[in-house]
């Protein structure tokens, strides 16, 4: 089988590619920056890396010539892209395009969980959209609906070694529905490699079980042997944190439209568990793997 992985670089995307190539499949690794590609992926035998922009619908469509099966998704947008919704529709017009034109049979989306629930909600409206755009192209699409991913926390690996805290703008008790990337590519790699499925809908994806913030600093604490706190941040707070980023008004506004929609205590993260949503890596998994190492280095 050829599969075309879209962000082949990315997080989901790199993960996808090395369970395709482990089952000896063709893959088309779709990259902005080819140098972001891990060494085994960019020079191993099956891979193909196709360098072009996501949103690009002819060279999307060129690359994906022959295909047997799709991974789509939308990656971060570059500090120079200012309309996110824009951003969304264009890359969705580019997966779309590209199963129409070679009558691709099998798509995997990975879109959020409570896609299109609501306007005004930023990336959560913009990926019902994109659900959307597949799914009107006839194939068969599953629209992989994560929460939380664990590894955000790697971004604040400096600030929990320096002062002992977490950081997020997130109550007390809102529990969250953390999911790792590396669940997530594993459930999108499988649909793709066994494609004796059929039809259009969606599957969240979950975790083990939802966590509020403070219990995640307690297991952490824990796991790594040091006092971990959390510390929740005010929206003044925020908001200086985005602008420290780089972000562009227009960016930053998406974010904190995004963070107050997942902060809601009724919004997506109050969807119910299914026995399909669950994932099986746990917090304290993912600290002991990724997390402790990162605190425990100098970098």
């Amino acid at each position: 089988m050829r599969i075309v992985i879209g962000a082949a670089a990315g997080n989901i995307g790199r993960r996808v590619a090395e369970h395709v190539l482990r089952a000896g499949h063709e893959a088309v690794l779709l990259v902005r920056n080819p140098a972001s590609l891990p060494a085994q992926l960019a020079t191993h035998a099956q891979a193909r890396v196709v360098t072009l922009d996501l949103s690009d619908e002819a060279a999307v469509t060129a690359a994906a010539q022959g295909a047997d099966g799709l991974c789509w998704l939308v990656p971060p947008a570059s500090a120079q892209v200012s309309d996110w919704a824009g951003w969304y529709r264009a890359v969705g017009a580019a997966g779309a395009a590209a199963v129409r034109a070679h009558g691709i049979p099998h798509a995997v989306l990975v879109s959020s969980l409570g896609a299109g629930m609501a306007p005004g909600l930023g990336t959560i409206t913009y990926a019902g959209e994109l659900e959307r755009q597949l799914n009107a192209t006839g194939a068969n699409v599953v629209a992989l609906r994560p929460g939380y991913f664990l590894e955000n926390f790697l971004a604040q690996a400096p600030i929990i070694r320096t002062q002992g805290t977490l950081t997020y703008p997130y109550a007390e008790d809102h529990d969250i529905p953390f999911v790792s990337v590396v669940d997530i590519a594993a459930v999108a790699a499988d649909y793709l490699l066994h494609p004796q499925w059929a039809g259009q809908w969606t599957r969240n994806l979950m975790g083990p079980a939802n966590l509020t913030l403070p219990a995640c600093a307690a297991l952490l604490a824990q796991t790594w042997g040091h006092p971990v706190r959390y510390r929740r941040q005010s929206a003044a707070e925020l908001h200086q944190s985005l602008v420290g980023w780089g972000l562009m008004p227009p960016a930053q506004r998406e974010m904190m439209a995004l963070f107050q929609a997942l902060g809601d205590p009724d919004g997506a993260y109050a969807t119910p568990r299914t026995a399909e949503a669950y994932t099986p890596t746990t917090f304290q998994q993912f600290a002991a793997a990724q997390l402790v190492p990162l605190l425990q280095s100098n970098g």
